[in-house]
C-alpha cells in the first residue's frame, strides 16, 4: 500500500532524519503534539488497519531499542533479540498478528538513531554472541526507499565480530545493499510460502520467484542467507506446493550459505479471528482444524503440524543435509517426532543457532564461550 500522508512528532520536527524522509517522500505532512493525535485519526477510519498502512508517523523511541523476543515459557524459544526500529508494515497479509497487536496499528519510524547506536555499542561491548533482527514488529526492508537505516546498521555490524544482524523481508528492496561493506555480519532472510498462499493471503508482497531471485543476488554479493517457512498453512494439496517451494529454493541459492531455516505453522490469538473475518472476508484460513495452545493461541492439531513438519524437514535435508533447522514456538514432542532430536540434545536451541552464526558469519568463537559461561540467563 502507498503512503499518503506523513505525521511528524513535534519533538523530532527538526531532526535530520525527519527532514530527509519528508524530502524523499514529498507527501502532505502534519506536525502533531504526540502519538495520541495520530492514533485518534487512524482509529476513526472505517478500516483502521488499512489507514494505519497509509500514514507514516515519524517519532522517537522512548523505550529500549534492543529487546528480547516475546516468546513463551510453554514452547522452545530461540533467545533472539529485537532491534526495535519501528512498527507495522505497508504490506497486507491476512494472517498478520500486528492487525490486532497494536491499538490501533500505525506505521511508525523512530528517528532517534543516536540512542539506537548507543544501545548497539553497549551490546557489542559485552563481547557475547547475539543474534538480533529488525523484522519482529515490521518488515526489515520496507524502509529502503525512504531512509538510510540499512546502510547505518550494516556498516555498524560489519565493524564488530560478536553480533549478527538479520534483515527479514517479503520484498525485493535490496538494491542499496549491493554497495555496503558487510563482512558477512548481516544475514538477509526471506519469509517463504507457496504461490497460492502468497497470491491469496499476502497482499502487496513480492512473488515467491522474486523473493528467491533477490536472495540469489544477495548471495552473489557475499551475504549469508536465512529463510522462514512461517506461517505455513495446511490446505488440500499444500504438501505438493511446499515441496515445490523447496525445490525452487535450492535451484536459486547454495545450501552451504544458509545460516538457518525456521518452520512454523499458522497460529493466532482469538482476537485476530474477527479482524480477519472483517478485512479478508474471502479468506478461509481461520476455519481449519484448530485447538487452543498452551500460549492461548489457536493452533492446528499437533498431529497435523508434526506430519507437515516431518515432510518439510525431509525435503529440506535432501538438498541441504547440514542445514540448521528449527521451529518457532513448538514443544519437545514436536521436535522429537518431527526432527528426531530435542534442542537439549545439542545444547539448547540458542546454542544451535549461535554456533551456526559463528560458522557462517565469522563471529568470534570466544564470544560464544563467554555467552555460555555467563550466569545471567536471558536478558541484556
Amino acid at each position: 500500500m502507498a503512503i499518503k500522508k506523513i505525521y511528524i512528532d513535534q519533538a523530532v520536527a527538526g531532526d535530520a532524519q525527519t527532514l530527509g524522509i519528508c524530502k524523499r517522500l514529498n507527501l502532505p505532512a502534519e506536525t502533531v503534539a504526540g502519538a495520541h493525535e495520530v492514533f485518534a485519526a487512524v482509529a476513526a477510519a472505517p478500516d483502521p488497519v488499512k489507514r494505519g498502512k497509509e500514514v507514516l508517523f515519524l517519532t522517537q523511541n522512548k523505550g529500549a531499542f534492543v529487546k528480547l523476543c516475546p516468546g513463551t515459557r510453554h514452547y522452545t524459544c530461540c533467545d533472539y533479540a529485537i532491534l526495535h526500529i519501528g512498527t507495522f508494515c505497508n504490506m497486507d497479509c491476512a494472517y498478520c498478528i500486528m492487525q490486532s497487536y497494536f491499538h490501533p496499528p500505525v506505521l511508525q519510524y523512530f528517528v532517534n538513531h543516536g540512542d539506537l547506536l548507543g544501545e548497539l555499542d553497549r551490546l557489542f561491548a559485552r563481547r557475547r554472541i547475539c543474534r538480533i533482527g529488525t523484522g519482529e514488529f515490521t518488515d526489515s526492508l520496507i524502509w529502503e526507499n525512504w531512509t538510510d537505516l540499512s546502510h547505518i546498521l550494516v556498516s555498524r555490524f560489519a565493524a564488530q565480530d560478536t553480533a549478527v544482524l538479520e534483515l527479514k523481508s517479503k520484498t525485493t528492496a535490496i538494491e542499496n545493499l549491493k554497495a555496503f561493506t558487510h563482512h558477512r555480519k548481516t544475514i538477509l532472510s526471506w519469509s517463504l510460502n507457496t504461490p497460492r498462499v502468497i497470491s491469496r493471503h499476502e497482499r502487496s508482497t513480492a512473488s515467491l520467484t522474486a523473493r528467491l531471485q533477490a536472495a540469489a543476488r544477495c548471495e552473489s554479493w557475499g551475504y549469508p542467507l536465512a529463510f522462514h517457512f512461517d506461517p505455513m498453512l495446511i490446505y488440500e494439496g499444500c504438501e505438493a506446493d511446499y515441496r515445490a517451494v523447496i525445490e525452487q529454493l535450492f535451484t536459486c541459492v547454495s545450501p552451504d550459505n544458509i545460516v538457518w531455516i525456521s518452520l512454523g505453522t499458522f497460529r493466532f490469538p482469538p482476537a485476530l479471528k474477527t479482524v480477519i473475518e472483517e478485512r479478508f472476508p474471502e479468506s478461509d484460513i481461520i476455519y481449519g482444524e484448530f485447538i487452543p495452545g498452551l500460549d492461548g493461541k489457536m493452533r492446528y492439531f499437533k498431529p497435523m503440524r508434526i506430519a507437515l513438519y516431518r515432510k518439510m524437514a525431509g525435503w529440506i535435508r535432501e538438498f541441504a543435509p547440514n542445514a540448521t533447522l528449527y521451529f518457532c514456538m513448538e514443544d519437545d514432542e514436536v521436535w522429537q517426532k518431527s526432527l528426531g532430536f530435542l534442542p537439549a540434545d545439542r545444547g539448547g536451541l540458542p546454542r544451535m543457532l549461535d554456533e551456526s552464526a559463528v560458522r557462517h558469519c565469522g563471529l568470534d568463537p570466544r564470544a560464544l564461550t563467554a555467552k555460555m559461561a555467563c550466569d545471567e540467563g536471558r536478558g541484556f
